[in-house]
C-alpha cells in the first residue's frame, strides 16, 4: 500500500485526518443526541452524554444532572443512560438493585423503563441519522436546483474547443440532428442523449431571442472530468476536478465515451493520458483499476475504472424546486443508499463481489479528506452519505449494537419477559467480539487492498 495516497490533495494528512474527525463527529453527536433527547422525553435519566472515549477534556453538568463530556479519543460516543454499567447499555446490578426501593427512580433508569420507551430511545439513533441525511440532501436540492425544462445553457465550461456558438440562455432544443422531448420524459431523454452523433463540432438547435438557429459546438458530453473519485487511480495520479483529457496512449479523444471504452478495454495496463488543464498541457501515467459497479437491477458489474465522473459541456440553467420536492428527493436518495448498501452486503458474502469494497477507518479517512477538498458541498452530501451507512449499521441485529438491543426487546414483547441477564451477558460479549472482528477486517482491508 502507497501510504502516500492517504494524504488528500487539499493539505496533507493533518487535513484528512481533521475532516475525518469532523464527519465522524456530527454523524456521532446526531446520532447520540437523538438517543439523549428521545429518552429525556420518554422519562429515562441520561446520567453521560460523551463525544468520543477515553480521558475526558472537557465536562460539564446541567441541570438536569447530565454530564456533557468530550473526550480524548474522537472516533465514537455514547450516551450512559441510568442503570447502564457502560457505553454499550449493559446493565448495572447494583446500581438497579438501588434503584429497585425507589418506584420512580426505577422508573427513570433504562432497564427500568417501559418498554415502548426503551425501544424508542433505542430506534431514536439510527432513525436521526437517517433524518440527517434527509435534510442534508433537501437542503443541497434547494440551493442546487434542478434544470430547466427546456434545457437552457446557464454558463459554458472551460473546454479546448473554439469552435463555439453557443450562448447562455440559449434553450437547446436539439443536438446533432436530434431532437430533445421534455426531460419530465425521463426514459425518452435518455434515449436521445445516447443516440447523439459522437463528432466534433456539433450542430446544435437551439432558440436565442425567440429565434430559431443552428450554432456549433463541442461534444455534449466530453472527456471532462467533473469529479475526481476517492482511492482511485485518477487520485492518486494527480487529475483534478475541470481536466480535460485530450488523448490517450497517443490517440486523441474528445468524447467521455471514447475514454471509457479505451479504460474498459485496457485489461488493466497503465494508459497515458493527454490532460488540458487552464490552457496547459499534462501528462499522466495512471493504472486502471478493477471496480464492482452496481446496476440498476440490484446486481453488481466489474468494470476498470479510473475513478473520474464526466460532465456536460455547459452547465445547465437551474430553477428552484418546491419544499415538498426537494425534501421527496432526500427520502428518495436515502433509500438509494440503504438499498445499495444493502445490496453490495449481500453480494460481498456470497462471493459475488470482493470484499475490498468494505473500508475501514483509513479508507473512511481518505474519502473525508479528498471529498473535503473539493468543496464544501462535497463535503457535506459526503457526511450525509456516511450518516446513512452509520445509521444502517447500528440497525445489523448484533448484539451491543442498537439493532441488538431492538431484537432483544422485540422477543420481551413476544414473550412478555426480557432475556436472563446471564444471555444478555454473554450475547452481548458475542456481540462486541463480533464489531472488534468487523472493524478488524475492514482496517486490514484498508492495508492490503489494492
Amino acid at each position: 500500500m502507497d501510504i502516500f495516497a492517504l494524504i488528500p490533495q487539499f493539505g496533507g494528512l493533518i487535513w484528512t485526518l481533521l475532516a475525518f474527525v469532523i464527519s465522524l463527529s456530527v454523524i456521532v453527536a446526531i446520532h447520540e443526541y437523538g438517543h439523549y433527547i428521545v429518552g429525556r422525553w420518554s422519562g429515562i435519566h441520561a446520567d453521560v452524554f460523551s463525544l468520543g472515549f477515553g480521558p475526558v477534556l472537557y465536562s460539564r453538568y446541567d441541570k438536569r444532572g447530565t454530564r456533557w463530556q468530550i473526550a480524548a479519543l474522537p472516533f465514537g460516543g455514547y450516551v450512559k443512560f441510568a442503570g447502564d454499567a457502560d457505553a454499550a447499555s449493559g446493565k448495572d446490578m447494583v446500581a438497579m438493585a438501588q434503584a429497585g426501593a425507589d418506584p420512580d427512580k426505577l422508573r427513570s433508569t433504562m432497564h427500568g423503563a417501559p418498554l415502548w420507551a426503551r425501544t424508542l430511545t433505542v430506534a431514536a439513533g439510527p432513525v436521526f441519522n437517517f433524518v440527517l441525511s434527509i435534510l442534508v440532501f433537501t437542503a443541497i436540492g434547494l440551493s442546487v436546483g434542478v434544470p430547466k425544462d427546456p434545457l437552457t445553457i446557464g454558463e459554458m465550461r472551460s473546454l479546448p474547443f473554439e469552435g463555439s456558438d453557443l450562448q447562455p440562455g440559449d434553450e437547446v432544443v436539439a443536438i446533432g440532428g436530434i431532437q430533445l422531448p421534455p426531460a419530465s420524459d425521463v426514459t425518452a431523454y435518455s434515449d436521445a442523449f445516447s443516440a447523439v452523433p459522437v463528432e466534433q463540432p456539433l450542430e446544435y438547435g437551439v432558440v436565442r431571442d425567440g429565434s430559431m438557429l443552428t450554432v456549433p459546438g463541442p461534444y455534449i458530453m466530453p472527456s471532462l472530468i467533473n469529479q475526481v473519485m476517492p482511492q482511485s487511480a485518477a487520485y492518486q495520479a494527480g487529475l483534478e476536478s475541470g481536466d480535460v483529457i485530450t488523448a490517450v496512449n497517443g490517440r486523441p479523444i474528445f468524447a467521455f465515451k471514447q475514454l471509457k471504452d479505451i479504460v474498459e478495454s485496457s485489461s488493466g495496463e497503465p494508459l497515458q493520458l493527454t490532460v488540458w488543464r487552464s490552457g496547459e498541457t499534462l501528462e499522466f501515467t495512471m493504472t486502471p483499476k478493477i471496480t464492482d459497479e452496481p446496476q440498476a437491477d440490484g446486481s453488481f458489474k466489474t468494470q476498470m475504472r479510473i475513478g473520474i465522473v464526466g460532465g456536460a459541456a455547459f452547465e445547465t440553467a437551474t430553477t428552484s424546486p418546491g419544499l415538498f420536492e426537494a425534501m421527496w428527493s432526500g427520502v428518495e436518495n436515502t433509500g438509494r443508499i440503504i438499498q445499495g448498501s444493502l445490496s453490495g452486503l449481500k453480494h460481498m458474502i456470497v462471493g459475488n463481489i470482493s470484499t475490498c469494497n468494505l473500508s475501514g477507518p483509513i479508507g473512511i479517512a481518505q474519502t473525508s479528506g479528498a471529498m473535503a477538498s473539493q468543496g464544501a458541498q462535497s463535503f457535506i452530501y459526503f457526511i450525509a452519505v456516511l450518516s446513512t451507512a452509520v445509521g444502517l449499521l447500528n440497525l445489523f441485529p448484533i448484539p451491543a449494537l442498537d439493532g441488538g438491543h431492538l431484537v432483544f426487546y422485540a422477543y420481551e414483547a413476544v414473550t412478555g419477559k426480557p432475556p436472563s441477564d446471564g444471555a444478555l451477558k454473554v450475547l452481548m460479549t458475542i456481540g462486541l467480539t463480533l464489531v472488534l472482528a468487523l472493524m478488524v477486517f475492514a482496517l486490514s482491508n484498508d492495508l492490503f487492498c489494492p
